[in-house]
């Protein structure tokens, strides 16, 4: 059977739900998480599900008078085409209430269409492809795009007088927004991009490319690449080639710098900027808080990063939008209550674009830096009120 006459199915026994209200008390709000779990990118699925139980162990695993599920389908990602299953299977045999998580854009557009046709909000707790919340009136943001982080850093560069670069990002929908945004602002400055070179999402070589930045000799290379193997792979390759004695500086997006590995990469890393929307470092009472709850609700599972964030931030805005509706998790009904809505976050103050459905936060420069003998991403520039550009 495929998922249409399934949906249809399931559609014609919930008219004999007779009394719903009555159904909300007694059933759970069933979440679908939706995430790499195991594979190059297990991280990202681990980090959502540690940013979710600090979550609930400040909030509890109750709200507006309903239990809240969490079940986890692992993608083992990147997979669309398993993603794309897993959400039907979710939607018609789990009766799922929300689909979230989606660490990778391929995966997230891939569930799109079953959000759409479902009913289903879908909250988005990374994947950073600019055109991801078009593709459904269900869906929402509360991580980032690439867009949104990339733009100020072709701002700041420009204000501190780099005029020549080489871009590298990963060749996929969020590379490549990255790459089109920094562009755009750094060329409209006055900036020259002397070359952009793309490399394969999976396992790339970085030895040619590395080469080929060192032989154009820009002062900086702006660099985009999913968070964890990858950037502790580019910033070997970046200093066993000497680029950094060549004089060539390094500006990405705070993916490369990413908490969770940073200590990993090692000083090599020192003095990187990076433009994000969150540190580890980020100085708040509400990221203090975070990262005790974080710690204390997952035992050795070393640093918290974006993505822990983002879901922590995501069940925030699923736990206030189920309170807004009284429980209710009519698609439409949710989505209303996500639009406009204002989280203060551990990353500092978002807000859902009753527009676009996209997050709308400050975005951080920040500098490598060791504090207390430990490596971090201290902030020391920003952004307000950044919008995605992309739209």
């Amino acid at each position: 059977m495929t998922f249409a006459p399934l949906l249809r199915a399931l559609a014609a026994c919930s008219v004999l739900a007779v009394a719903p209200s009555l159904a909300h008390a007694a059933d759970p709000v069933r979440i679908g998480l939706i995430a790499p779990f195991s594979g190059s990118f297990a991280d990202y699925g681990k980090q959502m599900e540690g940013g979710i139980k600090a979550f609930q162990k400040l909030n509890g695993d109750t709200v507006a008078g309903r239990k809240v599920q969490i079940i986890s389908k692992d993608t083992t990602g990147p997979a669309p085409d398993v993603a794309k299953r897993l959400a039907q299977e979710l939607v018609v045999r789990d009766k799922v209430d929300v689909l979230a998580g989606f660490g990778l854009t391929p995966e997230a557009l891939a569930v799109a269409p079953i959000a759409e046709q479902a009913s289903k909000p879908m909250v988005i707790f990374n994947a950073a492809s600019s055109s991801i919340t078009t593709k459904s009136a269900y869906i929402a943001r509360v991580s980032m795009t690439l867009p949104q982080i990339s733009a100020p850093m072709a701002t700041w560069a420009i204000k501190n007088k780099v005029r020549k670069v080489v871009t590298l990002v990963a060749d996929y929908a969020p590379g490549i927004d990255a790459e089109t945004a920094f562009k755009t602002n750094f060329i409209g400055g006055g900036g020259q991009v002397v070359e952009s070179i793309r490399v394969p999402l999976r396992n790339p070589e970085f030895a040619p490319f590395i080469q080929r930045i060192k032989d154009a000799r820009p002062e900086a290379v702006f660099l985009f690449l999913p968070a964890g193997e990858q950037g502790v792979a580019f910033m070997k390759g970046f200093r066993e080639r000497g680029l950094a004695e060549a004089g060539i500086r390094v500006i990405a997006t705070g993916d490369l710098t990413d908490d969770h590995v940073l200590p990993a990469m090692g000083d090599a890393t020192l003095g990187v900027i990076t433009s994000f929307h969150y540190s580890m470092a980020h100085d708040s009472p509400e990221n203090k808080t975070f990262l005790k709850a974080f710690a204390e609700a997952n035992p050795g599972a070393g640093r918290p990063n974006f993505m822990a964030v983002a879901a922590y931030d995501g069940m925030r805005a699923i736990y206030d939008a189920l309170k807004k509706t009284g429980g209710a998790t009519d698609g439409g009904k949710f989505v209303a209550a996500l639009k406009g809505m204002k989280i203060a976050s551990p990353r500092g103050p978002i807000m859902i674009d009753p527009d676009t459905r996209d997050v709308v936060q400050t975005v951080y420069i920040r500098r490598v830096e060791k504090v207390g003998g430990e490596l971090h991403n201290v902030e020391f520039d920003k952004f307000d009120n950044v919008k995605d550009p992309g739209k």
